[in-house]
């Protein structure tokens, strides 16, 4: 009986050692595939920089540049805070699995768990910081008598002949091209267009106030819309201004403009 044991927990001694040897050698597979995943985000953001390269042709303008550059920039910084966000995580991840490995491999090898040392962030140094996003640009400035030349025009459309504050606006948004108040102005032409008989250019004159409303003045291209629908639907293109009209809520859901266009659209013959 005793030889018989003696027998058996000789054959069961190598197979614990091989166990053993086998979930170390997991657990060291596993920080091996930590830290090679690390890397890898590292090398992948250590490659963004390349993304400023060629921003604009070399014959465009300063002004077109200067925006394809801004634009190039603020892409290139979304990508670094999605890496940076991406690292952090590993980071984090990584390091409590590893503390986690450490507890298991001490505890496998008979060691004091009470003196396991703590562990620092994988890769070294702390968790990476998020990066600070760029400010939005300021509003830009008005050029001098820009903002009394748009009150002026204004003044004119409500107290005026539309013939005179159409010819004011005119010459505004040719003055300064590049307002902040061109959109505005824009959609004061079409109401100007709409009085004195003139839908087709009046169309016009509201799609380019939209366009440049569109991203940052979300009120302004609304109503821009909404007109651009009624006005197609007074030169008797229905489907165009059905179209047109149901995007008006679809975009600016809870506007004025939408509850606007939701009764017109009531009105007239949409398939």
């Amino acid at each position: 009986m005793i030889r018989a044991a003696l027998l058996m927990v000789a054959v069961a001694l190598p197979a614990a050692a091989q166990d053993r040897a086998a979930t170390l050698a997991d657990i060291r597979q596993q920080i091996t595939v930590l830290e090679v995943e690390l890397q890898s985000l590292r090398r992948e953001l250590s490659t963004t920089g390349t993304a400023m390269g060629d921003t604009a042709p070399e014959d465009s303008g300063p002004i077109t540049r200067l925006d394809s550059v801004e634009g190039a920039l603020r892409e290139l910084t979304a990508r670094i805070e999605e890496l940076e966000f991406r690292i952090g995580r590993v980071v984090e991840d990584g390091t409590n699995r590893i503390d986690d490995l450490k507890f298991r491999l001490t505890e496998l090898e008979g060691g004091d768990i009470g003196q396991i040392p703590p562990t620092p962030p994988l890769g070294g140094g702390a968790l990476p910081e998020p990066v600070t996003p760029i400010p939005p640009p300021a509003a830009p400035e008005l050029a001098v008598g820009e903002q009394a030349d748009f009150d002026a025009a204004v003044t004119l459309a409500e107290e005026g002949t539309p013939a005179d504050a159409l010819t004011a606006f005119d010459r505004f948004v040719e003055s300064y091209p590049r307002s902040p108040l061109s959109a505005e102005a824009h959609l004061f032409r079409g109401d100007m267009l709409v009085d004195l008989g003139n839908p087709t250019q009046a169309g016009r004159a509201y799609l380019e106030s939209y366009t440049l409303a569109e991203l940052d003045n979300p009120g302004l291209a609304a109503e821009a819309l909404l007109k651009l629908g009624q006005t197609l639907a007074d030169l008797g293109q229905t489907p165009e201004a059905c179209v047109t009209l149901g995007q008006v809520p679809a975009r600016f859901a809870g506007t004025a403009a939408a509850e606007q266009a939701e009764t017109a659209l009531s009105g007239l013959a949409c398939s």
